[in-house]
């Protein structure tokens, strides 16, 4: 795999989108998830605004509404995502989202009909029996936080389905500040409607901010500008390191034991994914 400006690109957004997931649980500890998510995205829409203001001034209605109907699915995905991480690791919250890629081509078939190949079937026994390593325990039950991380990669496949169906040849840039404007604006009435505002300390306010333009402007647009000289095999398999990214961040700042069994479990999810995405399309091309 030659190495390029694009594949870098999409190696750093991986990097940054692990190391988000220690940054959340530290803040999920002191702040509600509604909060965390209301700040985030607003400092991440910002940002998106500052850098493509002139492109929104052109979107269509259409655009509009597209971009509010993905963002509502990205907001469950988050805030279900992110109350998972109250009660699991930043590593297990990781690898457990990631099997939103094993998902696709299966809500692709109800949407679509069409039947998903063999590498699609395999992807999912490996990711089942990951999962079952990774979070079930000694009477055979699901914690509440992994159950919930589960769920959220239900509404991010969801999410890259209505992406190709939907926003096929749309400015991406518009269709990501739209997204993340909706994830702001759904964030900040849960904020209202429940916990309120809550005061924070100065680690957490950095934490937050990092996670605002880093893991939701930065990260998006390396993905945006990586995924644009890359073949979409070998984009998949980059994009798949952030579990790695998660549990290595994981362990070291959040010293997060990873068990061997969890270690099978975390090799069967990652498996699964590259399966999935790549259809081992680089070993052929070697051979």
């Amino acid at each position: 795999m030659k190495f390029s400006l694009h594949k870098a690109a999409l190696l750093v957004s991986t990097i940054i989108w692990g190391s988000s997931f220690v940054m959340m649980k530290n803040v999920t500890d002191v702040i509600s998830v509604s909060y965390l998510l209301a700040l985030r995205f607003t400092i991440g829409t910002i940002f998106m605004v500052l850098f493509c203001y002139k492109d929104l001034m052109k979107m269509s209605k259409h655009d509009l509404v597209v971009g509010i109907g993905i963002g509502i699915i990205l907001f469950l995905g988050f805030f279900v995502q992110t109350v998972g991480i109250t009660d699991t690791t930043p590593g297990k919250n990781a690898f457990l989202t990631a099997t939103y890629c094993v998902l696709v081509p299966f809500v692709y078939w109800i949407v679509d009909k069409h039947r998903p190949d063999v590498y699609s079937f395999v992807a999912a026994f490996m990711c089942i029996f990951g999962i079952g390593m990774v979070s079930l325990t000694q009477t055979l039950t699901i914690g509440f936080g992994d159950f919930w991380t589960l769920v959220s990669s239900v509404f991010y496949a969801l999410q890259i389905v209505a992406i190709a169906k939907f926003a096929r040849g749309k400015n991406p840039m518009v269709m990501t500040t739209l997204q993340l404007a909706t994830c702001m604006v759904l964030s900040w009435m849960v904020v209202f409607m429940t916990s309120g505002i809550s005061s924070m300390q100065f680690n957490s306010w950095v934490s937050v901010f990092l996670l605002g333009v880093f893991a939701s402007a930065v990260g998006t647009l390396l993905q945006n500008y990586g995924q644009q000289g890359t073949d979409a095999s070998t984009a998949s398999l980059l994009l798949s390191l952030e579990a790695v990214f998660g549990v290595l961040f994981s362990v070291l700042l959040y010293h997060e034991i990873v068990t061997v069994k969890m270690f099978i479990g975390f090799a069967c999810i990652f498996g699964a994914v590259v399966v999935s995405e790549t259809k081992l399309s680089f070993l052929k091309k070697r051979g």
